[in-house]
């Protein structure tokens, strides 16, 4: 399966802070790298591209720098920017993923890729609890309702790149969990300050 990082949004909520949101560093590591790794980790991964925009011309630049491919997209409308980088990927399906999920993992994205089933599914959504976000003090932008509890779209999913590419609707399933690596994410300063306080408890853990 090929997979698709999205590193060419506005990071709007992210304030002027002089640093592109996909180049933040968490644990000595730019998130976007930690992201990259993660998937380039997998044995069910064989192609991992990139789409950035004049919003990251940083992250473009880091990217080519260390062998990782790219594609340069307007970054204005996420549906097309979706749909370009689609058409320079191959296979039925794509594994697409956000640039702001420091604690992603190789097993966490191994874990999601075996639920999905292909011969009966169009798209698998990656959803978590929102419990676990309250248990590192973060507060979701968007909750939805699934079962009578609420969850958080993580931005993890896995596409039908061909119904995708005609427009076709998708039927949803969804994969449940209340994994930190799906959960943490960095659109805000808050956000990457919380970040960062949870990396250094883990790094203090294990030393």
């Amino acid at each position: 399966m090929q997979a698709l990082i999205n590193a060419g949004g506005k990071g709007t909520r992210m304030g002027m802070c002089g640093i592109e949101k996909p180049m933040q560093i968490i644990g000595g590591r730019p998130v976007v790298k930690r992201v990259v790794d993660a998937l380039f980790g997998s044995g069910n991964i064989d192609r991992v591209l990139v789409s950035v925009s004049d919003n990251t011309p940083e992250t473009e630049k880091y990217l080519n720098s260390i062998c990782v491919e790219t594609i340069k997209t307007s970054g204005e409308d996420y549906v097309e920017d979706l749909h370009d980088s689609f058409r320079m990927l191959e296979g039925k399906f794509v594994l697409t993923c956000p640039s702001d999920i420091p604690f992603i993992t190789t097993k966490g994205l191994d874990k999601f890729i075996s639920a999905f089933d292909a011969k009966k599914m169009e798209s698998l959504i990656a959803i978590v609890d929102k419990k676990a976000f309250e248990k590192h003090h973060i507060q979701p932008s968007y909750t939805r309702d699934y079962y009578g509890s609420n969850w958080v779209v993580s931005g993890v999913s896995i596409m039908d790149r061909e119904k995708t590419l005609r427009g076709e609707y998708l039927q949803e399933y969804f994969y449940e969990t209340h994994s930190r690596g799906f959960a943490v994410n960095v659109n805000t300063q808050e956000e990457l300050d919380q970040a960062r306080k949870i990396i250094d408890k883990v790094k203090a853990w294990t030393n």
